[in-house]
């Protein structure tokens, strides 16, 4: 079963907010497996009038920030009832790489794999892609806490 989320529900589960919330839906999802988002980047983002002002660039920290994102989406959705009402903080990055620029009117895929999840620790492997191509990847931790 493939769960889709449009940017209300995505709000219900997690605790970012404008202009901070990254993913604007998921398009498709299976709980424990995979989650595939998308952030449709304009140039109205509030980073665009100092990330450069000629040559506007999505920040990588972003990018970065926005895979981790669906991680927390992810996890919220694979441990369903069980965790409900946690937030999942970001706990390691590794293995970051970055090949091109986002840039306004691109529209950033975000996928995320689930690799393994021990006490209150997860472990994701995450992609960004625009029009297919590859733009960055990450192996992402993050940890369910008490709101």
């Amino acid at each position: 079963m493939s769960i889709t989320l449009d940017v209300l529900q995505i709000q219900a589960i997690l605790a970012h907010r404008y202009p901070f919330l990254l993913v604007d839906k998921v398009i498709e999802c299976e709980p424990g497996v995979r989650l595939l988002g998308v952030k449709n980047v304009t140039y109205n983002e509030p980073f665009f009038q100092g990330h450069f002002p000629q040559k506007p660039i999505m920040p990588g920290v972003l990018i970065l920030e926005a895979m981790a994102q669906t991680t927390g989406l992810l996890a919220s959705l694979t441990a369903g009832d069980e965790l409900a009402g946690m937030i999942y903080y970001l706990v390691g990055i590794d293995k970051a790489k970055f090949k091109r620029p986002v840039v306004p009117g691109d529209q950033l895929m975000l996928e995320s794999k689930f690799v393994k999840s021990k006490r209150n620790i997860w472990a994701f492997e995450c992609t960004a892609e625009v029009d297919g191509e590859f733009v960055a990847s990450a192996e992402i931790r993050c940890a369910a806490v008490v709101d």
